[in-house]
């Protein structure tokens, strides 16, 4: 295309029918525009959001098992979103701000309502501010790492990821279901989930770092990596939603380590 070509491009841009959704978006580095999206990755990505919708019905029905189920299935798929865009080079900008959208719903409304439902209905407007104070973070975190996308170090994460966050709140809400006799630890359990999902929600917003594991995929590491990752495997199996609690929890205190630390 022409440089004329493309500023009349600009100037008369393609005509629409007013009822048919279209994307419309530059093609890499070229001034050229392309219509369309990419089919895999979004759909993985429709699939995230489906399973976190799905979730906010079922802990509004009081299935909170199967909706920390369906958090879980929306963590896997978000992490399946990314790579098959990256393997099929299919990334995109409409994929990216998805992506975001789609995790505010997964891991911002749906955790909030699950421990809201679960926990906090009996502190009555309070509670209902303690799940906002969570959603709300969620919201500035994705809309945080949106604008520093290809301007921060790609080793950390600024902030605890939303799904991270989310699995943390997911896998509280497990354990007590299976360890807590809610009858008896009522009031323990609703003040603790209050502080839980405050605090999960301001590790979002902080400038804590936390390493993002993703040179894993392209470097070596020693042996002695394999054998613990291994041993947490083992302690994960064991009991599921205690191991990957206390593996959530491991990961952000390494974050505070690692952020003091180089202070």
């Amino acid at each position: 295309m022409s440089d004329r070509q493309h500023i009349n491009s600009q100037k008369n841009p393609p005509e629409h029918d007013g009822i048919t959704f279209e994307v419309i978006e530059p093609a890499g580095d070229k001034p050229t525009l392309t219509k369309g999206v990419y089919l895999i990755p979004n759909l993985i990505t429709t699939l995230s959001l489906f399973a976190g919708f799905y979730s906010i019905i079922l802990s509004a029905n009081g299935e909170f098992y199967r909706a920390a189920l369906a958090i879980f299935a929306s963590a896997f798929l978000d992490g399946m979103d990314g790579r098959a865009a990256r393997l099929l080079n299919a990334q995109s900008p409409f994929g990216e701000q998805y992506d975001s959208l789609a995790d505010c719903v997964a891991f911002g409304l749906a955790p909030a309502m699950l421990v809201y439902s679960f926990a906090l209905q009996p502190l009555g407007r309070f509670g209902v501010a303690c799940a906002f104070v969570y959603v709300a973070c969620a919201a500035f975190r994705l809309a945080r790492f949106n604008v520093q996308i290809g301007t921060v170090d790609k080793k950390y994460f600024i902030g605890l990821a939303s799904p991270l966050a989310a699995l943390l709140l997911t896998c509280a809400v497990l354990v007590s279901l299976k360890y807590v006799q809610a009858d008896h630890h009522a009031d323990a359990l609703t003040w603790f989930f209050a502080s839980w999902v405050i605090a999960c929600g301001l590790l979002m917003v902080s400038n804590i770092r936390y390493y993002s594991f993703k040179e894993f995929d392209k470097q070596k590491v020693p042996f002695v990596v394999l054998l613990l990752a291994v041993l947490l495997f083992g302690i994960v199996l064991y009991d599921v939603p205690v191991g990957l609690l206390a593996i959530g929890v491991a990961y952000v205190l390494s974050g505070l380590v690692t952020t003091f630390y180089k202070s």
